[in-house]
């Protein structure tokens, strides 16, 4: 992909100097801190320290009281409690997250995902009415609820109280629930905001076992949960979400709970998971029991009891897994072939395909691997119960769900968020939603939108490259959106002792004029440019840096983003 560089504006040279001196790091380093809003030793310390006692409290959240009551009142009248969530990662966890917590002491409780065939997104009529039919007086919906207001209405007529806890832009209407918590939530004074939806869950077991006086030891130990739908939601790791996703993954790597850790044997992941993995690894196949057939296997594997049942259940997601990696290869293929055809007829700053045999399970992967090719807001549509549903996934800086929304009056329903979103609508309506919303995207998309940006933290020369440097980025982890892998680059280079590796990737050191380092350099996808990289000829280089350790011995490699020749 031709990325657009962009180099991250300098912080002001005296918070620079400031910060510089307060936390003994050079230059570099403070400039990033600073450009990441960590101004003083305290922030620093905060940022470099996660610390689970600066987790806000609990009862800032709007609602949070009434839900609190509604749950203790529940419980000591031995209602039947349903947990109610969507079937994705983020609903499954938090889903996991909640039902596993309330079942450890109490019976009354099951969990529900609804069917995304047969049910689609969110709250269900079929979902209330299962409720009503069981005895079922509670119903804590999580990751989903916050437009369901017809379902609410329907589940008060029936008699089933509901807490909502979601994470999702609320409509100007919000549902008449017992309790709402949504820190998006324009009256909701909760200082951050940017929970996902297992986060959302977690505050409400934090706000109950503080009312209850329950052990924070117990409440902690669901955090790998609360890691993996940070990872997965794509929310930004900053602020309460760095400290959750920090001791989550910390949880993850040192002591996961029996189906997480079954999910890394069977997949062969390795250890020291990061962000990365999660969303690459982790998150996709918890995904895919819910993409191809029920997300309630998803659920099971999460709340396995011992690595026995862990295993049974992985390998149960692992085969769905490799079922779903068919779909999507085979769509993926279809749709570029359909954006290949569509792209001889004119200029588009937008993608919106629809095929009625497209599998809904993976339109949202689909979406994304478009992205990757061509980079513009893109809408992967297929047929579901007689209606055109679809994935939505944007680009950088681009509100793909305002763009939705003011296409409104074609959709039955739609939600999400800035990235990421679905809509449903007739089948009959497609032809004009896509003409509605090309004129919608060509009206408010830029061009700098729709070239990739490669945003760059500093340039450097190569004698800045050694330990000392690398360990202290290590400790900025974990990275992930709103505190992304710091890129750097370095001006003026060529390369030495070229190699393709497996047909497609390079392995080659770089040497700058003056300087006596010359790490190796590892290019995924960048064969193509091994002619050149022999010629001598100097080029620029963006890059990650690494450790690698092969052998017992550990040295510094520079993985490569991008390549810009003379």
């Amino acid at each position: 992909m031709d990325f657009r560089w962009k180099l991250k504006d300098k912080a002001k040279p005296e918070s620079v100097a400031y910060l510089s001196h307060e936390i003994n790091v050079n230059t570099t380093l403070a400039n990033m801190l600073v450009n990441r809003d960590i101004h003083d030793f305290q922030q620093a310390k905060d940022f470099f320290r996660p610390d689970l006692d600066k987790l806000h409290d609990p009862m800032l959240m709007k609602d949070m009281d009434k839900a609190v009551k509604r749950l203790v009142d529940a419980i000591e009248n031995k209602e039947s409690i349903l947990v109610y969530g969507d079937y994705d990662v983020d609903g499954t966890t938090s889903v996991a997250l909640f039902y596993g917590f309330i079942k450890a002491f109490y019976d009354k409780v099951a969990f529900y995902i609804p069917d995304r065939y047969k049910e689609g997104y969110g709250i269900s009529e079929k979902g209330v009415r299962y409720a009503a039919e069981n005895g079922f007086s509670l119903i804590v919906s999580l990751d989903c609820g916050i437009k369901a207001i017809d379902k609410i209405n329907l589940a008060n007529e029936l008699g089933v109280d509901f807490i909502i806890c979601d994470h999702h832009t609320p409509g100007e209407q919000l549902p008449d629930a017992v309790a709402v918590l949504d820190p998006k939530r324009k009256d909701c004074p909760y200082p951050y905001k940017e929970l996902s939806g297992c986060g959302v869950g977690f505050k409400l077991v934090q706000a109950f076992s503080e009312y209850t006086q329950r052990s924070e030891a117990n409440l902690y130990t669901y955090l790998d949960l609360v890691a993996i739908s940070i990872a997965s939601d794509i929310v930004p790791i900053s602020g309460e979400n760095r400290i959750l996703a920090y001791y989550g993954l910390d949880r993850l790597n040192n002591n996961p709970r029996p189906g997480i850790k079954a999910l890394i044997l069977k997949g062969k992941i390795e250890k020291d998971l990061s962000i990365t993995d999660i969303v690459f690894k982790i998150g996709p196949r918890i995904n895919a029991s819910g993409r191809l057939e029920h997300a309630k296997a998803s659920v099971e594997l999460l709340i396995s009891k011992d690595l026995d049942e862990g295993v049974r259940r992985a390998e149960l997601v692992e085969d769905v897994n490799a079922a779903r990696k068919n779909f999507d290869e085979n769509i993926t293929r279809e749709a570029l072939e359909m954006i290949e055809i569509q792209e001889q007829t004119g200029t588009f700053k937008s993608t919106v395909l629809f095929k009625e045999d497209w599998h809904k399970g993976v339109i949202g992967i689909v979406a994304s691997r478009c992205i990757e090719k061509y980079y513009r807001p893109t809408i992967i549509l297929t047929e579901s119960n007689n209606k055109a549903t679809g994935s939505a996934r944007s680009v950088f800086d681009f509100d793909i769900y305002e763009a939705i929304e003011a296409c409104s009056e074609l959709l039955e329903q739609f939600g999400g968020h800035k990235y990421a979103a679905g809509l449903t609508l007739p089948v009959d309506k497609v032809p004009a939603f896509q003409k509605k919303f090309e004129m919608v995207v060509s009206e408010r998309v830029r061009e700098i939108h729709l070239k990739p940006i490669l945003e760059i933290d500093d340039e450097l020369i190569l004698d800045q490259i050694n330990y000392k440097f690398y360990n202290i980025l290590r400790q900025m982890a974990p990275f992930g959106p709103g505190n992304p892998e710091p890129v750097f680059c370095v001006n003026q280079v060529h390369a030495e002792n070229v190699r393709i590796l497996k047909e497609k990737h390079l392995r080659f050191e770089i040497i700058q004029d003056g300087q006596n380092t010359r790490p190796v350099c590892i290019g995924f996808g960048f064969a193509k440019y091994y002619e050149l990289l022999n010629s001598k000829m100097r080029f620029n280089i963006a890059f990650e840096i690494r450790e690698n350790t092969f052998r017992n011995t550990s040295s510094l490699q520079l993985y490569v983003k991008d390549i810009k020749f003379d």
